[in-house]
Parts: structure tokens; C-alpha cells; sequence
């Protein structure tokens, strides 16, 4: 059985944020994430990258399990990237959105981040 990679990005759910908003947030963070994976580790970016990218969008409740779910990326070194918006829209600036985890071995990342909804 191959192998598989993913990416997860966990937004906050407290902050009622449009779809449109969600998904530049998430777009901020898949593309940070994606940056550091193919400097970082170019053979688990281009093994993401050749079967299919695959990113879920999963939901915390606040930016407390945030910072509990970027702990446990850094315990494990998985790649992340934490999203702070500009705050020219909806959210007031320095406000913290979501955080990109991978791209990583499927089973490393569900470590992280397996008990969480889809938003």
C-alpha cells in the first residue's frame, strides 16, 4: 500500500468568518506551507505534489487550540504555518486565522490534527 501525504488547515471557528474569507485565509496558508515544504523537504513536497495535493479544512474552536495544534506540529516537525491577517477586510489586524500543517505522511499528520471536524 503507498504511502499517502496531505495538508490540513485548521481555522478558527469562533471568528464567523465568510466563506469567501475563509478560503483566502486558508489559500495564505497552504501556500506558506507549501513554500517551506519544498525548501525544507523537497521529496515529501514533490510526493504531495505529484498525488493530487490533497488539503482538508478542519475546524478549532479558538486561537487556544490553535496554539495546542501548533504544538504538536513543532513536537512531531511537521511543517506549519500560523495565518495573521492584515485586517484590511473583516477581522481586525494581527488577528490569528488558521494554521497550515504539512504537507506530511498521512498517519503523521493525523496526529495532529485526526480528531478535528471539517469545517
Amino acid at each position: 500500500m503507498p504511502v499517502e501525504y496531505k495538508m490540513v488547515i485548521a481555522v478558527r471557528g469562533d471568528l464567523k468568518l465568510s466563506k469567501g474569507k475563509m478560503a483566502a485565509q486558508a489559500a495564505h496558508a497552504a501556500v506558506n506551507c507549501a513554500f517551506a515544504s519544498k525548501k525544507k523537504d523537497p521529496d515529501v513536497f514533490e510526493k504531495w505534489s505529484s498525488y493530487g495535493q490533497t488539503k482538508i479544512v478542519v475546524k478549532v474552536e479558538n486561537e487556544e487550540e490553535l496554539f495546542v495544534i501548533k504544538m504538536a506540529a513543532d513536537a512531531l516537525g511537521v511543517i506549519n504555518s500560523v495565518v495573521t491577517d492584515a485586517g484590511r477586510t473583516e477581522i481586525p489586524p494581527g488577528t490569528i486565522t488558521c494554521i497550515g500543517i504539512g504537507p506530511d505522511v498521512d498517519s503523521k499528520v493525523d496526529k495532529i490534527t485526526g480528531e478535528l471536524s471539517m469545517f
